[in-house]
């Protein structure tokens, strides 16, 4: 049972809450950090963001893998961006590893690329294995790569998975 005071404090939180001066919950934001160190990616929603690269930089889901996985056709946008920024050079032509590591099974060179923001983290910001940062706001230079195509790229991936199990990009 509640003490007085807990009851008391309940009822005060609720109606702040209610007049819209303390949010319900805290706000939707997808903290991004480094493979390198986990210091803070700063990777912020720019005038060009597409609307997926900005629901991506708020919920921190990749809508391109879905979407990839049910259309194959689609998928090859993804594909297009992986050889298009020669990803193709160290991770083959389907990802499979050449000089760099695999990213199609299930041998995680870090545990976070089980997930979508793990993996767009690592190929964002680089890593400490020899991957260089390759998002243009990470690297502060205009020619590399946007949000949104390394979304695109991170859903590609996915489709070309070829390790067992769960496949927790999918819920």
């Amino acid at each position: 049972m509640l003490s007085n005071k807990a009851v008391k404090a309940t009822l005060f939180v609720s109606m702040v809450t209610l007049a819209g001066l303390m949010p319900l919950q805290a706000s939707a934001a997808c903290d991004l950090v480094s493979t390198k160190d986990n210091s803070p990616l700063n990777i912020k929603v720019v005038d060009t963001d597409t609307p997926e690269a900005k629901e991506f930089l708020t919920t921190c889901v990749n809508p391109y893998t879905k979407l990839y996985a049910a259309d194959a056709e689609k998928a090859k946008a993804g594909k297009k961006k992986f050889g298009y920024y020669s990803c193709t050079q160290c991770h083959g032509p389907n990802g499979d590893g050449q000089v760099a590591v695999s990213i199609t099974d299930d041998r995680w060179q870090y545990a976070k690329h089980a997930t979508d923001k793990g993996m767009f983290e690592t190929i964002a910001g680089g890593s400490n294995g020899g991957m260089f940062a390759w998002h243009q706001q990470v690297a502060n230079n205009p020619e590399l790569v946007p949000t949104d195509d390394i979304l695109k790229i991170v859903g590609w991936l996915r489709t070309q998975y070829k390790g067992g199990g769960d496949k927790p990009w999918l819920k």
